[in-house]
């Protein structure tokens, strides 16, 4: 029998690891469920925490954003199905945080009593003597490639911006076949691949069109409109 704490950690690039789960909207198969559909894939501690709450509040409150970048959000703890339940119902009922009020959770939240999927996913750390996961967040893309990785520390919680930025970015680098700078928002500059000969680094260079922005050979931009970007997203 294959020893759960043998699975590598997964690294960009790599096929998301499959598996089958129990979940609060019944049981899925991951990722073949959501193909053709980016997915969030995100851990938390625990059930009854309050950074996982507000956490899950503000996933509940965007999730017709995400649901519009044709993006699935699933998360998972290594909590039971009943705690889940009641946690969320919890939410619901009883937590007006923000402005945040009435927050159904919708999206999956896995069941993961034996820690077997938080293993597969590197979301439990070597060495650690608490069998609880750390707040990760994988970005699956819709064949099932994991395009990016996060992790936060217990008692920081994430920032739904740039979660939700980072989901943009990877679908506009992919659609557009460019690259994007630091803190990039859609209608900003976007980066131009690198010239992959010298004749073209001089073409670059060289560029009277107007469409084109060289600050060297090597780092040329151009414009790409937040209409351009929201078009290619679907909005």
């Amino acid at each position: 029998m294959e020893n759960i704490n043998s699975y590598p950690m997964p690294r960009i690039g790599d096929k998301a690891p499959a598996f089958e789960a129990i979940t609060t909207q019944g049981n899925i198969s991951f990722p073949s469920d959501f193909k053709g559909k980016w997915i969030i894939f995100f851990s938390h501690p625990a059930d009854f925490t309050p950074v996982c709450t507000t956490e899950f509040m503000a996933f509940g409150s965007m999730a017709e954003d995400f649901e519009a970048l044709n993006c699935q959000l699933v998360g998972l703890s290594v909590d039971g199905l009943f705690s889940h339940i009641a946690w969320l119902r919890t939410i619901k009922e009883k937590i007006d945080y923000k402005g945040m009020k009435n927050v159904e959770v919708r999206f999956p939240l896995i069941e993961d009593i034996k820690m077997d999927i938080a293993h597969r996913y590197g979301m439990i750390q070597p060495g650690d003597n608490e069998t609880k996961a750390v707040r990760a967040v994988f970005f699956i893309d819709p064949q099932g490639i994991i395009r990016t990785i996060m992790y936060y520390p217990a008692s920081l919680g994430r920032n739904f911006d740039e979660i939700k930025r980072v989901l943009i970015g990877l679908q506009t680098g992919d659609n557009f076949g460019v690259a994007l700078p630091a803190d990039w928002r859609p209608g900003e500059e976007v980066i131009v691949p690198p010239a992959g000969s010298c004749g073209v680094a001089q073409e670059r260079v060289s560029d009277t069109s107007g469409q084109l922005k060289c600050y060297d050979w090597f780092f040329c931009t151009k414009e790409l409109s937040k209409e351009e970007v929201e078009a290619s997203l679907g909005k």
